[in-house]
């Protein structure tokens, strides 16, 4: 008769602590989520606490809690009982998380945040900006970087559609929002989280109605209410213009680096200006100009310019002038049909086509904002004079 080895409950706790949760990407052990263990002879039951009872991924925590488990007692059969955390452990769960910090403190604004943050903007409507936020994302995530995504444009989100999210919404704790992670773009991107007010909607079609107060309460709840963890970037996907969202972001998160997008066109290079010196008008940096939909590269290798040329290099020419420091061209992003397939489809090119030529002008755009060292000109330092 073979006997079973014997089994401790600290073998089983250090094996629990290897398995993160899903959403908030920490230890299950460290959340407080492991409640009971119970090892009998030939078998082990985890009693584990979830956050909320209708948890989405509670199939994902399941296995990986089964394999865990496996790994030092592989003769047990493992039973995992699920129950649900009460509100003591869920605010217990909460302030750690937080680390005691302020109820609605907006993280990356803090000045020890090491998070890059980076708002993409344009001047106008139309010239692609949520693809490219979407594209340069993923691209980022593609090197290892953790990454998320505010979806800032209240009235025009897309941002959900282009990640293939369809009717995603986030777990609440309490009054804490747990972004959606993006696990189905692409193999090898496992962080990446995203945050739209389409997802905080009671219906896909309802239609966001707001004026000032009311967008600006909405963006700090997703910069304050979600928790997002340790970033390496965080992508906001600004709504076009110069209106309430671009200036509260200047108020929030003075420190965010400005991407200005446009297209050849002179009449949307003129306009895509004004973005750009809005963002120094609020003591921002901007840190480059993408020019979209650059060319149609024809079957023999010509390039048509449909739109017309020049747009990018005139508006990086003009901010470097106004604004006095260097404000770089990061790249011309080719017509391509895979592209606009992609963003129909909600699968970015960058992750699914990273051959394709607009996949590359993309990679290497995220590359370059991701590798440059701070500048501080342009940037407001938060000093004020001493007094005497």
């Amino acid at each position: 008769m073979e006997i079973m080895a014997a089994v401790t409950e600290d073998q089983v706790r250090e094996a629990l602590a290897r398995v993160d949760d899903p959403e908030i990407k920490r230890p299950i052990t460290e959340l407080g989520m492991v409640d009971t263990i119970t090892i009998g002879d030939t078998d082990i039951t985890v009693r584990l606490l979830l956050t909320v009872a209708g948890c989405p991924l509670k199939d994902t925590l399941n296995r990986d809690i089964t394999n865990a488990v496996a790994t030092v007692a592989p003769a047990h059969t493992v039973t995992v009982d699920m129950g649900v955390m009460t509100d003591e452990q869920r605010g217990a769960m909460r302030d750690m998380l937080r680390g005691g910090a302020a109820e609605r403190e907006i993280p990356f604004a803090q000045a020890g945040s090491l998070t890059r943050v980076y708002a993409i903007a344009s001047g106008k409507g139309g010239v692609g900006k949520s693809s490219v936020t979407v594209n340069l994302a993923v691209a980022m995530a593609k090197r290892g970087l953790k990454v998320g995504i505010v979806d800032a444009d209240i009235y025009g989100h897309s941002i959900p559609d282009l990640m293939g999210l369809g009717d995603a919404r986030p777990t609440q704790v309490d009054d804490m929002i747990m972004p959606v992670p993006v696990g189905v773009v692409g193999e090898g991107i496992p962080d990446l989280k995203v945050m739209s007010i389409g997802m905080l909607k009671p219906r896909k079609d309802q239609v966001v109605a707001w004026r000032g107060p009311m967008l600006d309460r909405a963006l700090v709840q997703m910069l304050s209410d979600v928790y997002w963890g340790d970033l390496d970037a965080l992508l906001l996907d600004l709504p076009p213009g110069t209106g309430d969202m671009a200036i509260s972001i200047g108020q929030h998160l003075s420190n965010a680096e400005v991407v200005v997008v446009t297209t050849p066109q002179q009449a949307a290079a003129s306009i895509a200006e004004r973005a750009g010196t809005m963002a120094s008008m609020l003591h921002q940096r901007v840190v480059g100009v993408i020019e979209n939909m650059s060319y149609l590269t024809l079957p023999n290798g010509d390039r048509m310019e449909v739109f017309g040329s020049g747009g990018a290099e005139q508006v990086a020419r003009t901010l470097s002038e106004r604004l006095g420091y260097d404000v770089p061209m990061l790249g011309q992003i080719p017509l391509e049909e895979q592209l606009r397939v992609g963003g129909d489809a909600g699968r970015p090119i960058v992750a699914t086509d990273p051959d394709a030529e607009s996949a590359k002008v993309l990679q290497a755009m995220a590359d370059q904002l991701s590798g440059r060292s701070r500048g501080l000109a342009g940037m407001q330092l938060g000093l004020s004079p001493a007094g005497r």
